[in-house]
């Protein structure tokens, strides 16, 4: 498939990419998720002021707004600026592009892991942040080990069973 995508599709990406970006990922989530394990995310009895200053909320709480800055504005998010502008130069062209979609959806995803925990910390709930970031953790690791995307998987799941009905693209619906 070449770069240049036919009219209504969406231009194929470089799938390296973003296993690139699940590795910062999972090095970030792994970094709030032992933070987390640290502080006043597993215990009760925590006020408010202690739980938005928990350094592993302040990490995830980075990593969520990424993931938001991922799907929203994938060309310009920081992880994807370095592997185009940096590290894809350096590679030989890959031998196919992907569908961009899934990986964006597989952002939604991680962001509503996270999103979830966080608010469920500010709740006062324990262990619900180190939790939510240790599932994210798994996801990225996973995508970024075994190029094995648990969020695309679900994109595609999704599709086959018609809750996401993509508009024409690589995945031809």
């Amino acid at each position: 498939m070449s770069d240049n995508a036919p009219a209504g599709r969406p231009q194929g990406i470089d799938p390296r990419g973003p296993r690139f970006t699940a590795w910062i990922t999972a090095i970030l989530l792994l970094v709030g998720t032992f933070l987390a394990l640290l502080g006043p995310a597993v215990r009760t009895g925590t006020t408010l002021t202690e739980r938005v200053l928990d350094p592993g909320f302040l990490v995830l709480l980075v990593v969520d707004l990424l993931f938001v800055w991922g799907f929203a504005s994938p060309r310009t998010a920081p992880w994807g600026v370095i592997f185009r502008t940096l590290v894809r130069p350096r590679l030989a062209p890959p031998a196919e592009l992907e569908d961009p979609r899934p990986p964006r959806f597989a952002q939604v995803v991680g962001f509503l892991v996270v999103t979830v925990g966080l608010l469920l910390h500010v709740a006062g709930v324990p262990w619900a942040l180190p939790i939510a970031g240790a599932l994210a953790f798994v996801a990225a690791f996973l995508n970024a080990a075994f190029a094995f995307c648990l969020g695309c998987q679900l994109y595609l799941a999704f599709t086959r069973i018609g809750l996401i009905r993509p508009r024409g693209g690589l995945l031809g619906a």
